[in-house]
């Protein structure tokens, strides 16, 4: 079994899908998204469920010629959930209209809360009453697509995730804070890496520290039931629902309380937390000073009071009260605004202290719109107890503010290179070169077997594709398509100066194709030799360079031989009056031209992964050319704890690392940047839409 190719296609029409049926509710969305996630959470359950059950019956004792029941440790076992038959997500999709579905999904769930003493009072039962019996149907169905029935991997995990995300979007909920962007959530874990030990998030929303810790485990082999305990606060009784329901669809168990974290501390970890990972809120200005004055959490003091005795800003708060969880070897990494890095007065002797206990090792700056909710930009803190001596005195500084993908007009993420080469400056820092140089070796490979991948690969459906060889069959038979007309045509018409450019054009492509495809094979050969020393790795990326080089000139060949077919039919129906004549196949010519362009993507995808990969390489060794740590301007640098006291003891990146040079963008993509205007357009068409129906009802409701 296979992930099905286009998940993110998926993602996108389940939630336009179940959207919609909101949209034609009356609900609102804060009344939807419980029940919506609670069927993501059963549906995702039982694929759990499924992948499993075969290799536990298989496994089964059997005495005198019987096997016993599969039990719920054997699903526990392997981080699934026991299912019984009415809790089953084909068996409620099967109900017929006139039963009454509420009542079932009540029952399902209901009889996974009795298996499972960590889930009792928290997935959603009574909120499935208020939805209508035929939208429940809908909705049922619309979350059990064909595509999704046999897939292997956390592909629920990736769409409950998802679904996190679109509602954070909406505010569906608590203002949208419950939700910290994937991008962020996944940095912090990776810098921390957190193999083993006790996890704390004093303010941990829907629990997506709990879960990037656990994928980190597992990719060292290892369970994270085994290797990890996770310890939450959390203050609003909805959201802890949603953090328990995302730790169980990803066969994770945590104890997360629902307590004010500047006021309690019911879990008594001050000194104790391996790891303490959290996005906690901005500026608060309303904490209760006299109430925290004394708090053990705040080894540094309190921060400024203001005349009406609450603390002036609680950024400070939250930062002692992270430091002070941390047992003598513990890590932390957190988000926090920007602001907190350079605040003065009372904040300023706050930061002080804590960077003069030498335990600060990091500081990155993430641009603005980053978030779904707010769009200020922020800073990612990093503390860690355990410090080389020798690094004791010493912050590493990057900004990041120029590494970002664009997701949406309004939003931004990194890409998984890009979180990979920020991590990377880290391990160089931590004196990890072997990483670093496994890194860029990875890239070089992926450069060489995306280049291969253009004649022969496996798409993520495991269905053998042929990028270039497609393209170049489905051109030659839209050319042939096109063959019974042109020969009716004399030799000087309107078309010839097409046809002359097309057919000069289509031998140079084919001879640029195989001397592409023999040096892949070559290079290919090379790399079975390959050292990988720093010094080798950085011939192997100036070898690579052609080979990346050639990728980008056929992505301009390809778009330029359809464009030459596309000229030339336009001219044929324009001008030499195909559409008249006998000899023009219409639509065998649109069916041939439609296939064309769908060879001719999906090629131009493969030759830019070619010259992506190999840019990654690229980036890594321009900037750190001896595989060692060294200051890049507006990038990183390594800040000494005497220039910090000389800058008010700022901990802003940008204060200390300059500015980038501009660089011109040789991978600049007009089309693209089209399509991306595009895209803005329809958003703001969205938006217009959307506003314009506010408007409407308000006016409605007044009577006017």
């Amino acid at each position: 079994m296979h992930n099905p190719g286009n998940l993110e296609a998926i993602e996108r029409r389940l939630w336009s899908a179940a959207d919609m049926l909101r949209a034609n509710s009356t609900y609102a969305s804060n009344e939807y998204f419980l029940p919506v996630m609670g069927l993501i959470f059963l549906r995702h359950a039982y694929s759990r469920y499924l992948n499993v059950k075969g290799e536990i019956e298989g496994s089964l004792p059997t005495r005198g010629g019987r096997t016993r029941e599969p039990t719920k440790e054997d699903f526990s076992q392997r981080s699934a959930i026991f299912l019984r038959p009415e809790a089953q997500f084909e068996y409620l999709v099967a109900l017929p209209d006139s039963a009454d579905r509420a009542r079932a999904i009540i029952d399902a769930m209901e009889s996974i809360e009795a298996d499972y003493e960590n889930l009792r009072g928290v997935l959603p039962k009574n909120e499935y009453q208020e939805l209508d019996n035929s939208v429940l149907g809908q909705l049922l169905r619309t979350l059990n697509p064909e595509e999704l029935k046999r897939v292997s991997g956390d592909v629920f995990g990736r769409i409950y995730e998802y679904f996190l995300t679109q509602f954070a979007d909406q505010k569906a909920h608590d203002g949208g804070e419950f939700f910290t962007p994937f991008s962020l959530v996944s940095l912090i874990a990776n810098v921390l890496e957190p193999g083993s030990g006790t996890v704390l998030d004093p303010a941990c929303g829907s629990g997506g520290m709990f879960v990037q810790s656990a994928r980190f485990v597992e990719r060292q082999h290892e369970s994270p039931a085994d290797k990890l305990t996770f310890r939450g606060l959390e203050k609003n009784a909805t959201t802890i629902r949603l953090a328990k329901m995302n730790l169980a669809v990803h066969g994770l168990e945590g104890d997360i309380q629902k307590a004010i974290t500047y006021y309690e501390d019911p879990h008594e970890l001050l000194g104790k937390a391996d790891f303490v990972m959290a996005n906690p809120p901005f500026n608060v200005d309303e904490i209760d000073a006299d109430k925290v004055k004394r708090d053990p959490r705040l080894p540094f003091g309190l921060p400024g009071v203001n005349k009406k005795g609450k603390v002036s800003n609680g950024n400070y708060i939250w930062i002692s009260y992270f430091y002070s969880y941390l047992g003598e070897t513990g890590r932390a990494g957190f988000v926090m605004s920007s602001q907190a890095s350079s605040a003065g007065r009372d904040e300023a002797r706050v930061r002080q202290k804590l960077i003069e206990t030498g335990d600060v090792e990091l500081m990155i700056a993430i641009r603005s719109n980053f978030f779904y909710t707010r769009t200020v930009p922020c800073e990612l803190w990093f503390l860690n107890r355990a410090k080389p001596r020798e690094c004791r005195d010493k912050v590493l500084m990057i900004d990041a503010r120029n590494t970002y993908r664009k997701v949406t007009r309004k939003i931004y993420d990194f890409s998984p290179e890009q979180e990979q080469n920020i991590l990377a400056i880290i391990w160089l820092c931590r004196g990890q070169t072997d990483k670093y140089l496994d890194l860029v070796a990875g890239y070089c490979r992926r450069t060489l077997e995306e280049g291969a991948g253009c004649f022969a690969a496996l798409n993520r459906d495991g269905e053998a594709i042929e990028p270039l060889p497609a393209f170049t069959a489905s051109f030659d038979a839209l050319r042939s398509s096109l063959r019974p007309f042109l020969d009716s045509l004399g030799a000087d018409g309107p078309h010839a100066e097409a046809l002359k450019e097309l057919d000069e054009a289509l031998p140079t492509f084919k001879a640029d194709i195989a001397a592409f495809k023999k040096v892949v094979a070559e290079q290919r050969e090379a790399w079975r030799r390959q050292q990988t020393s720093n010094g080798e790795l950085k011939k192997a990326v100036d070898r690579l360079a052609p080979l990346a080089e050639s990728s980008r000139d056929l992505v301009k060949q390809t778009d330029l031989l359809y464009k030459l077919a596309c000229r030339l039919i336009e001219t044929c129906e324009n001008e030499c009056n195909a559409r008249e004549s006998n000899a023009w196949a219409g639509r065998d010519v649109i069916r041939a031209r439609k296939a064309a362009d769908d060879a001719r993507q999906l090629a131009v995808e493969q030759f830019k992964q070619v010259r992506y990969f190999h840019r990654q390489a690229r980036w890594l060794t321009e900037r750190f050319p001896e595989a060692k740590l060294r200051d890049v301007e507006g990038l990183v640098k390594l800040v000494h704890r005497a220039e910090l006291e000389a800058n008010d003891w700022s901990l802003t990146p940008g204060r200390y690392v300059g500015v980038a040079p501009e660089v011109q963008d040789e991978d600049f993509d007009f089309e693209q940047a089209l399509r991306d205007i595009h895209v803005e357009i329809e958003d703001l068409n969205a938006e217009a839409a959307q506003l314009a129906t506010t408007i409407r009802k308000n006016f409605e409701e007044l009577g006017a």
